[in-house]
């Protein structure tokens, strides 16, 4: 087990989208919240969410990047770019 940092960010413009899609992202990520040790929405200039960031815990990278690939945010094409990385925490605590 290790931990995994996901970086999301949103299209631009594509707000109405995340909004459309956030009952079925939220509901996944229940699923999955054994996995997930933080997670939560970036926010643009006006307060605006703008992407997300999780920090998982899971088996392995591949692991990571299927939890991704099945997010509804995902799948609905919100993103712009993503990029998953494994990662360590040095200082403070991760739930």
């Amino acid at each position: 087990m290790g931990l995994y940092v996901l970086v999301c960010i949103d299209k631009p413009g594509a707000l109405e989208l995340r909004r459309a899609t956030r009952a079925a992202h939220l509901a996944y990520a229940g699923e999955h919240r054994a996995m997930l040790r933080l997670a939560g929405p970036f926010l643009d200039e006006a307060g605006e969410m703008a992407g997300s960031l999780f920090i998982l815990e899971a088996d392995d990278l591949a692991a990571a990047q299927a939890f991704h690939a099945a997010d509804p945010y995902r799948l609905a094409g919100l993103f712009e770019r993503v990029e998953i990385r494994p990662w360590r925490a040095t200082v403070g605590e991760v739930p």
